[in-house]
């Protein structure tokens, strides 16, 4: 299947930025929001993708060293700014908003599903959508956590149904995550694969089902330990930043990344191991990290309470 026209379900951090990065790639892109204020917090999302594209451009422009490279942008010796910066533009005028579901996806390719972290809301979602799609459609779900064969039947295309998960910043950190469920055909899986290639992603298959994946299998825990030594009294956010940072070299630590993927996102992951503690049981007990979940919900609910959503608010953990 030749995919021409995308859409992104979801205008939210990463959502924001799969649209723009299609878009770039010379996609048809529509990004399907549930209302008017939903519109009001993504156009500002837009905004930031936008100039973050630009001042990746420029910097690579007036320094190409590795450590500045955005392979989602351009490739290494390819680099051409004028044309960079034009499919920046063309990118960011001709991504189309919608609140009409079936006009959103009227002739889509490909949909992509980047509704919050909830199962009662994706499925709510995905039942809504499921009459009103083509049989061509391709259905991916961007979720971090969730498996895939948990929402197949209510797709109405179990066959055609699969995850596509991408790390923040996929302009610079440009990794796709491709993992079927049991009932997903052959050929989706490949479509899939080619699909993220051709809007600059490196493909990484995931052949059985996985929470978190490969990226968040890893990440998952290392940001519930930070979150737990904050949520226990042992520091504070910055000094236990400090503590990775300086003491690993990474660019962030726990609740700067936090901060990154949004306290909303953080707090749905948060509650979804209260409500099913198996999730991640055979991790912790093999880590032997008694985590003390209840806390960690409480100091995120008190953010989002407070309107601190991290990064894109202006304020999370830290001010911006």
């Amino acid at each position: 299947m030749e995919i021409k026209n995308v859409v992104v379900a979801g205008g939210g951090v990463l959502g924001s930025q799969i649209a723009f990065q299609a878009a770039y790639c010379g996609f048809n892109v529509t990004i399907w929001l549930r209302s008017e204020s939903s519109i009001s917090r993504t156009r500002p999302k837009l905004d930031k993708v936008r100039d973050s594209y630009l001042q990746a451009v420029e910097l690579m422009a007036s320094d190409p060293a590795p450590a500045n490279w955005c392979a989602g942008i351009a490739d290494a010796g390819r680099f051409d700014k004028d044309d960079c910066l034009r499919k920046v533009e063309a990118a960011y005028n001709g991504i189309r908003l919608e609140l009409d579901m079936a006009k959103a996806v009227a002739d889509a390719d490909v949909v992509i599903e980047s509704v919050a972290e909830s199962v009662p809301e994706k499925i709510a979602f995905y039942k809504t959508l499921a009459p009103l799609l083509y049989a061509k459609t391709l259905l991916l779900t961007n979720s971090s956590t969730l498996l895939p064969s948990q929402f197949a039947d209510v797709t109405g295309r179990p066959d055609k149904y699969l995850s596509l998960h991408f790390a923040n910043a996929i302009w610079k950190n440009n990794t796709a995550e491709v993992m079927p469920q049991p009932k997903t055909s052959r050929e989706s899986f490949d479509e899939t694969m080619a699909f993220a290639n051709q809007i600059r992603m490196v493909a990484l298959p995931v052949m059985k089902e996985k929470s978190g994946y490969l990226l968040n299998s890893m990440l998952v825990p290392f940001l519930l330990s930070g979150l737990d030594l904050y949520a226990n009294g042992i520091s504070d956010p910055a000094s236990i930043d400090t503590a990775w940072t300086r003491g690993t070299g990474a660019p962030r630590g726990p609740f700067q990344i936090f901060d990154v993927v949004g306290i909303q996102t953080a707090y749905n992951i948060i509650s979804q191991y209260r409500k099913v503690p198996g999730l991640f049981a055979p991790l912790l007990k093999k880590m032997m990290l008694p985590y003390n979940f209840k806390a960690m919900e409480a100091i995120l609910k008190k953010m989002l309470d407070e309107g601190k959503l991290g990064k894109s608010s202006g304020e999370g953990f830290y001010k911006y």
